[in-house]
């Protein structure tokens, strides 16, 4: 399934054939990156099953669940110098895919900036210092290409599927429209069979960036909020590096890493004499998502 707008989807043969889809039932259960099972009926199609996933990366809060995309390979999360990026969405969006098993890679934008770039590279360090990938972007509106980060960027993503993912202002747009010179083209098709007369900003699209359809990119809506509801919090130490580095120190097996004596993620995050390998602000956002995560559901 290459597009989802609420009710539709668009589904793709193996031959190439684009048809409009709507799911057998009340409820859309696929999602962009699916493979489905669909019968023709008319001029468009049913969704008679969805195969089974290798994964699917979604945000949850606590009224609904916002599904992205599934049997990805990598999520690329596009964040800004300017303006400055929330510490707290990269975290969750990074739990995210950990969660998923799905390899990040994260893209600081905006990289002519000087000043505003450097102060937020140096955000980044604890990042880099994880483990995860971190590339300097200078991504133009145009679509040009002249940065060579950008220009370097296809080889990463060859042979796979990557969902580009990022707040809004970020520039995944013109990241997409760089990598992605047919894009607007394909939006244009996908509205005018959806008689919608634009591309609404709220659906998701996959685009092959090869001939082969071996590498596809999926660019989704951007987002403000980032929802965790369904990660149990029990499991959050083991999907931040830097926590789960030194869980294995504790005294306790069932250690909340909140208060307990003899834990060794909290001596490393109070260390002092030395930097510590868990700076201040990310063991604030472990114990902020922790208590999130406890909180019982409100309905």
């Amino acid at each position: 399934m290459i597009a989802s707008f609420g009710r539709h989807v668009l589904v793709e043969s193996p031959d190439g054939e684009r048809r409009l889809c709507h799911p057998r039932g009340k409820k859309n259960q696929a999602v962009v990156g699916d493979r489905v099972q669909w019968l023709p009926s008319e001029d468009e199609g049913t969704i008679e099953r969805v195969t089974d996933r290798r994964n699917l990366f979604y945000r949850q809060d606590e009224l609904r669940t916002k599904s992205f995309a599934a049997n990805l390979d990598q999520v690329l999360i596009l964040i800004a110098a300017e303006p400055e990026f929330s510490e707290s969405q990269l975290t969750r969006a990074l739990v995210a895919a950990e969660a998923e098993r799905i390899r990040p890679l994260i893209a600081l934008n905006k990289r002519d900036l000087a000043v505003p770039f450097e102060r937020a590279w140096a955000r980044l360090g604890n990042y880099r210092d994880m483990g995860y990938e971190v590339l300097a972007l200078a991504v133009k509106p145009n679509g040009d290409q002249s940065d060579q980060a950008l220009a370097d960027l296809p080889e990463r993503l060859q042979g796979k599927t990557t969902l580009v993912l990022g707040p809004s202002g970020a520039g995944k747009s013109s990241l997409v429209n760089s990598l992605v010179p047919s894009a607007r083209v394909l939006t244009a098709e996908i509205s005018q069979a959806l008689n919608s007369g634009k591309h609404t900003t709220t659906s998701t699209t996959l685009y092959w960036l090869d001939e082969s359809r071996q590498s596809a990119l999926i660019d989704s809506p951007g987002f403000q909020e980032f929802g965790l509801h369904h990660i149990p919090p029990m499991q959050l130490a083991q999907l931040m590096p830097d926590v789960r580095a030194h869980a294995h120190a504790c005294r306790f097996h069932n250690c909340t890493h909140l208060h307990e004596p003899g834990c060794g993620v909290i001596t490393e995050a109070q260390v002092q004499g030395r930097p510590s390998r868990i700076s201040a602000n990310r063991w604030r956002l472990y114990r902020e998502l922790f208590d999130e995560l406890s909180q019982p559901p409100r309905y």
